[in-house]
This record gives C-alpha cells, sequence and structure tokens, in this order.
C-alpha cells in the first residue's frame, strides 16, 4: 500500500484516505440519479444507464488511482450529459430514430481524439488556446444552462405563448417540492453537510413519497407522473442489464451527415477540454499538488485516465466522463493520494445493487441538484473581465446564448465568432491567435450551411 500510493510522502494515512474517497463519493454520488433521468429523455433505458455510469465511473476513478496516484474522481460530466440530451437527441437529431445511438458513436470518437491529443500533449495547447474570459463565460453560461434544465424538469418555469417562458404552478407537489429540495440543499451546504447535493435529493424524494402516500401526488403515468415508492422484490436489486446501450452506435447516419457529426464532436470536444483542465488545475491547487513551477507532477497521466474513460463509457452507454470538482470535499478531509480515489470507485460499484432505489428518483428530487450546481458554475463569472468590450461582449454572449437557444454549442461558438470579430474591428486582432481564428471559421461555416 506505501509501495504503491506513497502516503507516508503525502503525510496522511489509510484512515484518511478512507473517509476522504467515502466523502468524494458522498458530493458526487447526485450523478448516479441525475444522469439516468437526463439521458432518458434521449429514448435510452434509465436502467441501463444507471449501470453504465457507475461502471465508467469506477473505472475511469480507479485508472485515476493506480496510474496518476491522485485524489481524483470522474463520472458523467454534468453539462456534458445536458447537451447530449437536449441539444444533441432531442434538438439536432430531433425526428431520428434512436438519437442517442449517432451521440454515444460522438462520445467514443471524442474519447479516442482526446487520446491522441493526451498522448501528443496537444490538449492543453488547445485549450491555452482559449481566451481566458471566454471560458469563463462559457462555465458560467453552462451554470445557467443546466439551471434552466432543472427549473424546466420540475415544472418550476413552463413554456408560455406569449413570453416563451412563465413561472409554473407552485400548487402542484413537483414544484413545491423542487423548492424544498434547493432549500434543504442551500441549508446543509451552509452548515458544510457531508454529501448536500446527496441529502437534499434523498429528502425530497422521501417527501415526494409521503406526498404520494397521503394523495398529493398522484401517479399517472401518462401525464408523465410515475411512482415514486421502489419495488423492493428480491430480484429488483440484480443490477440493470445494460444490453440495451453496450456498443450500441449508429455510424450509419454519420456518412451523409459528415459536416453536422463533426460539430457533434468538435462540441463534445470543447467543452470536455474546459471541464477537464479547469477541474484538475482548481482540484490540484487546493490539495497543494502543483510543483514549484506551477505545474501538476503526471498530468498526461490524470487527462489519458479521462480519455480512457470517456471512451469506455460511451461503450457501455453514458455520455462522457470527466474530472469532478467535488474532488476538492474528499480533500478537504484529507485525501493526498490515489487511495482515495481507490475507496471512491469502490463506493461506484457498491451502489449498483441500490439502483430500485436510485433509477426511481424523480426529476423533481434531482432538479434541485441540477439548480444547485448551476448556481456553482455560475460563480465562474466573478472573475471575468468586464472593463475591456472586446473581452466582456463576446464572453456575455456565450453565457447568454447558451440557455435562451437551450444549446451549450451555440453559446460557445456565438462567443467565439463575436471575440474574433469584435478583436478585428476594435483594431485589437494583434490578441487573437490562429486557433481561435480557425475555430470561429469553422463554425461560421457550419451556421452558413445550415441556413442554406
Amino acid at each position: 500500500m506505501e509501495k504503491l500510493f506513497k502516503l507516508k510522502e503525502h503525510n496522511t494515512t489509510v484512515k484518511t484516505e478512507v473517509m476522504a474517497g467515502i466523502t468524494t463519493f458522498l458530493t458526487m454520488a447526485y450523478i448516479l440519479a441525475v444522469n439516468p433521468n437526463m439521458l432518458s429523455a434521449s429514448g435510452m433505458d434509465s436502467g441501463a444507464v444507471f449501470t453504465a455510469t457507475a461502471l465508467a465511473s469506477a473505472l475511469a476513478t480507479f485508472i485515476m488511482a493506480f496510474w496518476a496516484n491522485y485524489p481524483i474522481a470522474l463520472s458523467a460530466g454534468m453539462g456534458l450529459n445536458a447537451y447530449f440530451a437536449y441539444t444533441v437527441c432531442l434538438g439536432q437529431l430531433q425526428g431520428i430514430d434512436d438519437p442517442w445511438k449517432i451521440a454515444l458513436a460522438a462520445v467514443l470518437v471524442e474519447g479516442i481524439i482526446f487520446i491522441i491529443l493526451s498522448f501528443f500533449k496537444l490538449r492543453e495547447t488547445i485549450v491555452n488556446a482559449i481566451p481566458e474570459n471566454l471560458k469563463y463565460g462559457i462555465t458560467s453560461g453552462i451554470g445557467l444552462f443546466i439551471a434552466f434544465v432543472g427549473l424546466k424538469g420540475a415544472g418550476v418555469v413552463v413554456s408560455d405563448d406569449s413570453t416563451l417562458v412563465a413561472l409554473g404552478n407552485f400548487g402542484r407537489p413537483e414544484v413545491a417540492l423542487c423548492l424544498i429540495g434547493i432549500l434543504v440543499i442551500a441549508v446543509m451546504n451552509h452548515y458544510n453537510v457531508k454529501g448536500s447535493i446527496l441529502w437534499g435529493i434523498l429528502i425530497t424524494w422521501v417527501l415526494g413519497i409521503i406526498a404520494q402516500l397521503t394523495g398529493w401526488y398522484v401517479v399517472d403515468p401518462d401525464a408523465g407522473a410515475a411512482s415514486l415508492i421502489p419495488s423492493l422484490s428480491a430480484s429488483s436489486f440484480i443490477p440493470p442489464s445494460i444490453s440495451s446501450t453496450f456498443c450500441k452506435f449508429d455510424f450509419a447516419w454519420i456518412g451523409s451527415h459528415v459536416s453536422e457529426f463533426v460539430v457533434i464532436v468538435f462540441s463534445f470536444l470543447f467543452v470536455d477540454m474546459f471541464d477537464t483542465i479547469g477541474t484538475v488545475i482548481g482540484v490540484a491547487e487546493k490539495a497543494d499538488l502543483l510543483d514549484e513551477d506551477g505545474n501538476l507532477p503526471r498530468v498526461g497521466r490524470v487527462l489519458m485516465a479521462d480519455a480512457i474513460g470517456t471512451v469506455a463509457g460511451s461503450m457501455l452507454g453514458t455520455s462522457t466522463v470527466t474530472t469532478y470538482g467535488e474532488c476538492i470535499s474528499g480533500i478537504s478531509v484529507g485525501g493526498r493520494t490515489g487511495l482515495t480515489s481507490v475507496f471512491t470507485a469502490i463506493m461506484f460499484l457498491a451502489a449498483i445493487i441500490f439502483a430500485p432505489f436510485v433509477s426511481i428518483i424523480p426529476s423533481c428530487a434531482t432538479a434541485p441538484a441540477l439548480i444547485f450546481v448551476g448556481g456553482l458554475l455560475l460563480s465562474a463569472i466573478k472573475d471575468m473581465e468586464f472593463d475591456d468590450v472586446s473581452e466582456a461582449i463576446p464572453a456575455y454572449l456565450a453565457l447568454i446564448m447558451m440557455p435562451l437557444t437551450y444549446s451549450i454549442a451555440n453559446g460557445i461558438a456565438v462567443g467565439l465568432i463575436a471575440y474574433t470579430l469584435i478583436k478585428i474591428f476594435t483594431g485589437k486582432f494583434k490578441e487573437l491567435n490562429i486557433i481561435t481564428v480557425v475555430l470561429s471559421a469553422l463554425f461560421v461555416i457550419r451556421y452558413l450551411m445550415i441556413s442554406l
């Protein structure tokens, strides 16, 4: 154990690492409830997604533990799963049978590209070429987008013919439960309760069961109101099969829609880059893992674990696997080595037997998690530069276009295009780099192709 993880060198113990691993799991376990609920909107079997998410999370985290030796855990990325379900499957691929098979193929290709980029150390170069202020705008925009998805899913906001969106009916149990869940998570987070997001989901779910038993919440499958009470039969504890999602790729559509597929892959690639690099650096700083030059040793192994996790996740049947900022919770209680990640991975495997409970959790219970996590991502706005218009406007447009167009890709595209054009017409074209210009041009070509 000592030889493998170098516990003494990192001034930690097995006991500390165990507690850190469990803490990390508790703070990110909400993904096991949120991801199946979200991806099922694309037509995927929620049970299969649950098992695939748990397995992919465990596998990627084990790789991180034994190869990179860092207290970093991975799972299906928030924001990336929203893009998978709502932008790609229900947007760009609307009307196509089983659009999620095409989306999984895009995730597979993205993961393979990531492996190549990580191997040749090109991933950091591309990310570093993106203007810093635009990165903050994109991160904040993803936060707003996720929050909007949660508000919409719980019925807190609804469509309206005259104003596009409007406030939902607070008399509906789903709306009331969502608002209670947000309150629970916020209060528990204030008091530093470990796993506040997960606790918020569970408490909201229990309150929903009470609402169902008292007759306030009425089960109506035709209206999307399924029973909130899980089956506790012995057979129900058998992990849901992933046969319906395992290696279910659709490459036939790609041959006649190459440009559309390239855009989808690039969007996954682009968003994942920001998520991974930003999270890794943030976690490393928190854990004091950076060297004297401000670099993270073995960063190539960290990125490769992320890339392999994405490939494995697509094969199992889940959206892009990426590093989680919630790892900071485990680090805050002393986690410093890959042993922390080992126990986090073990917890993901153990969670599979609780599928009867997790897979039935309703959107009104997971929505508070989406809304709260969205708020955490939105905090990046405080680092944005607003004094320089050529920096502020592109970041602002990226931020606002994501929720208003219901598309992460649109936000990224508009932000990059605006950045390039404003820099040119304000005489600051020397601040542009070739990668930003090329990316902007590709997005312009894409929009022209769509409009013709």
